[in-house]
């Protein structure tokens, strides 16, 4: 799989297959088996997930050796050595590739405080790289003016309604050399339909005779950002799979920009859609039982 890489020289695939949303809490063995057998080298997951086992279970399920492998996952809570222990453990492994800083509240009693013991397990070999998910632009700068080993990574939410004001945090991690990686990024699809992405996505998706997932994570690809997506369908899986190959051209990058800057549709419209079904629903209902009454 294609990689990139880290600002401490270690190589990161630009595919993950991530165990979190609706997964957590869940047995994830076989998908995470599935996803390793369609293709991806990259599983992510973490403390707060509640799945690091079956996570374990599936890398050893799959038969690949531990050296093809890149694994993450998250710290949330607790004293930081007993978490990274114990995710070590669960997983069934004695080094990770990356541990992240979940949330900047994870870390909030003792921010550099919490870093410092990022960096020792970086340089204990208990983790190759070391990073954070969820920071925003002034909690980046922040860690990184304390910082005595940046973060090779921020995970964060990004599709292209948000990317307008994420743009300022993609040029600052740029510049210090700190990857971002992009979770929920199919949101325009699943979550939020019918907006003015879906249109150049749909023109893009035409020229190049793929689907318009593909589109939207080859965009993804095509502002330096890794992706991070999961399915339990193998077609699914073997789509995603086959996004780096794919190439958007300027105009139709712009295209998605421009469009993810008009803001997805809005939800407030279709509550008040909805909220006068209601109210007209209730009136029809109440003239109806009044005109029982009056016919009594």
């Amino acid at each position: 799989m294609e990689t990139v890489t880290l600002n401490d020289g270690n190589k990161l695939p630009v595919l993950d297959f991530g165990t979190g949303s609706k997964w957590k809490g869940y047995d994830v063995s076989q998908y995470v088996e599935q996803a390793i057998e369609v293709g991806f080298s990259h599983i992510d997951t973490a403390q707060f997930y509640a799945n690091e086992e079956s996570v374990g279970k599936g890398i050893k399920y799959s038969g690949l050796p531990r050296s093809d492998l890149f694994i993450t996952t998250k710290y949330s809570i607790g004293d930081i050595w007993t978490a990274v222990r114990n995710s070590l453990s669960k997983l069934g492994v004695h080094q990770l590739d990356l541990y992240l800083v979940h949330t900047p509240s994870s870390i909030a009693e003792d921010f550099e405080g919490a870093w410092k013991k990022f960096e020792e397990i970086k340089e204990q070999g208990l983790s190759k790289s070391i990073g954070v998910s969820n920071f925003n632009l002034e909690q980046l700068q922040r860690l990184v003016k304390i910082a005595r080993i940046k973060p090779s990574v921020n995970q964060i939410l990004f599709h292209p309604y948000n990317y307008t004001e994420n743009k300022e945090l993609l040029e600052y991690s740029a510049k210090h050399g700190i990857i971002t990686a992009a979770y929920s990024s199919l949101n325009p699809i699943t979550k939020t339909p019918g907006g003015p992405v879906d249109a150049p996505v749909a023109t893009a998706a035409k020229r190049l005779g793929v689907s318009s997932i593909q589109v939207i994570l080859a965009w993804v690809r095509a502002k330096g950002v890794v992706i991070v997506t999961t399915s339990s369908t193998k077609k699914h899986l073997e789509e995603y799979m086959a996004v780096p190959e794919i190439t958007l051209n300027e105009d139709e990058i712009a295209a998605i920009d421009e469009a993810g800057a008009k803001g997805p549709p809005s939800s407030i419209s279709k509550v008040r859609v909805w909220y006068l079904c209601g109210l007209i629903v209730l009136a029809c209902i109440c003239i109806l039982f009044w005109n029982l009454y009056m016919c009594q």
